[in-house]
This record gives structure tokens, C-alpha cells and sequence, in this order.
């Protein structure tokens, strides 16, 4: 590992360069450039995170902390670490404080890996606009995660109002196993479904998204029942017939009308096989999309276009002036 303290962007470029010779690095052996936006206290889950990851899809890892963004005296450190404990993976932690921190794209641009996709994934509060920040701009896919915001309910909203075609959200992600179980519980349905309740925690953003995808797919507008968790998802067909699937530990018991019980796998993914899922695709995910139009009833974000536009936000101009004393 090479740390760099009170450095530039171009001390880190020719560290990197340095670090990758040493270590016997090939640019061509990366699959893409991952971009991650991380508050301090996840800088290590995150790195944890992408290790897995880049299991799947060696890349190259730029984490970007910022730090007291309304401080006019700006200062980078950095650290570098290529392969070692993170395995097919090469990483650049980097800690950018004051107003530097409103301007990470001139530190990380030059930092991508040549002629692979980028990536860029909020493992924080997820901005309200991701059109405001330049590091969502130069990525080809954009992942948040509504689970990590201050108000998720709201954070699903967020995303509508602000989708582009290549946007996607972990909360989303999770929902992978249900989503397989519904889907091949109903290859056998004999009827369309008439009603639905999911059990979940009311304002939940993967309920939410549940209910979203099963109304775009359906055609039935869900109803949640509260729950401690995403409990359970209940079906009434229009032959009266039921069907059930009931989370219970690591497994989800399959009911239907007329067929014995069912068990099956459900088990929870660590954060760093969620986010190798959405590192196998780069185009957009219309599922998720449909899901979010039905969720929050904001139509046509297929239909948008998905390149970005930047627009630079500087929170200085939110912040109240001082009262004179």
C-alpha cells in the first residue's frame, strides 16, 4: 500500500502507475472503473464490498470520501492499493477535503481505466439530484442504495424524479430472490391474480419496489400489511384460489391451493454479491424501471434519454448568512 498525504491528482496518477508495475498489473485484465461514493465510517464495507465483487469483475476501485465541503482550504490524501487483500482489484481510497470535494471528477477522471465502463456507486446518503454531481455524469451505470438514506421513502421518489436509463437502486437488488420465487410460483398459476398483500414494514423502499414491479407485471395494485421485515407475499387468483410465500429464517415456505408446501432457499446476499449483480450489466434495467413507474406513478422513464447533463450545486449558496452581531 502507498499512502499519500496532502498530495495532488497527478502524485496519485503516477503513484498508481508506480504501484501497478510493481505488482505486475495489466489495464487490459480490468472489466470496468467503479466510482464510490462513501461516507468514512463505510470505507472499509465498501472495500470489503468490491473484493467480492471483483471476483466476478476485476476493476478498478476509485472510493471518494469528502470531507467539510464548505471549507475553503482544500486538501487531498490518498491511499493505493493494487491486488494484495483485495484481489483482482486495484484501489484508490481517496479523501478530499474542503471545496476539492465539490470537484472529485478533476481527481477521478484521470484515474479511470482506459477503455472500459464506468460505474458509479453512492454507498451514502444518495443525492437528491444525481444530475448535480459530475461523478453520476461520467458513469455509464449509477447505483444508490435507498436503504442508506435519511428518508427512504422519499429517496424512492428521488430516484423517479431524477431516473435515466442506467440508474438502478440496491434496495432493488435485494429483491432478487422474491422476485424468483414469485416468478416461478406463478408458472403454475391457473388463474391471473384478482388481489395481492405483501407483509413489510411500512414505507420499506424494497417493498415499495416489490409492490411496484408486481403491479407493472400484474396488473393488481398490491396492499402492504405492516411486518418486521419483507415477510411475505400473499396471493388471491380470480378462481379463488391462493397462493403464499412466507419467509421464515433462511427459507421461504411456497403455499398454493390444492399442492402440498413447498421450502425453498431465501437467503440474504452479503452487500458484495448484490453489488456484482448490478456489475453484470451496463445497460439500462427496464424491470426496475417499470417497477419505479408503477411505485411512485411517474411515467416514461424508459423513455428518457440517458446521457446526463451536469449541473453543479454549490451548497454554499444554501447555507443561511451569518446574522451580524
Amino acid at each position: 500500500m502507498i499512502a499519500l498525504w496532502d498530495t495532488t491528482g497527478i502524485d496519485v496518477v503516477k503513484a498508481l502507475a508506480a504501484e501497478r508495475r510493481s505488482a505486475g498489473g495489466l489495464t487490459s485484465g480490468l472489466a470496468l472503473t467503479l466510482i464510490a461514493v462513501v461516507d468514512e465510517k463505510h470505507v472499509r464495507e465498501a472495500e470489503a464490498a468490491a473484493t467480492i465483487a471483483a471476483q466476478q469483475h476485476p476493476c478498478r476501485l476509485l472510493i471518494i470520501v469528502r470531507r467539510d465541503v464548505l471549507n475553503p482550504n482544500s486538501r487531498l490524501d490518498a491511499e493505493i492499493v493494487v491486488g494484495g487483500r483485495l484481489g483482482p482489484c486495484e484501489a484508490i481510497v481517496m479523501r478530499m477535503h474542503g471545496r476539492l470535494a465539490l470537484h472529485a471528477e478533476s481527481v477521478a477522471m484521470p484515474l479511470l481505466a482506459p477503455d472500459v465502463p464506468v460505474v458509479t456507486w453512492w454507498h451514502c446518503d444518495p443525492p437528491e439530484g444525481i444530475a448535480y454531481d459530475p461523478l453520476g455524469v461520467v458513469a455509464d451505470r449509477r447505483i444508490s442504495d435507498a436503504y442508506l438514506s435519511a428518508d427512504p421513502t422519499l429517496a424512492v421518489k428521488q430516484r423517479a424524479d431524477d431516473y435515466a436509463p442506467g440508474d438502478t437502486d440496491l434496495a432493488w437488488t435485494r429483491l432478487t430472490p422474491w422476485r424468483t420465487l414469485v416468478a416461478g410460483a406463478f408458472e403454475a398459476a391457473p388463474a391471473p391474480a384478482a388481489s395481492i398483500a405483501i407483509g413489510a414494514p411500512v414505507g420499506d423502499p424494497s417493498a415499495t419496489l416489490l409492490a411496484g414491479w408486481l403491479k407493472a407485471r400484474l396488473g393488481v395494485t398490491p396492499t402492504v400489511t405492516p411486518a418486521s421485515e419483507l415477510a411475505s407475499v400473499a396471493v388471491t387468483l380470480a378462481n379463488g384460489d391462493q397462493m403464499a410465500l412466507e419467509k421464515h429464517g433462511t427459507t421461504a415456505v411456497l403455499r398454493r391451493t390444492g399442492y402440498p408446501d413447498r421450502t425453498l432457499p431465501l437467503m440474504a446476499r452479503p452487500l458484495g454479491e448484490e453489488l456484482a449483480e448490478e456489475l453484470r450489466r451496463i445497460d439500462a434495467d427496464q424491470p426496475y424501471a417499470a417497477a419505479l413507474e408503477a411505485a411512485t406513478g411517474i411515467r416514461g422513464l424508459s423513455e428518457r434519454s440517458p446521457t446526463r447533463v451536469h449541473i453543479w450545486h454549490d451548497p454554499a449558496l444554501s447555507e443561511p448568512e451569518e446574522e451580524p452581531v
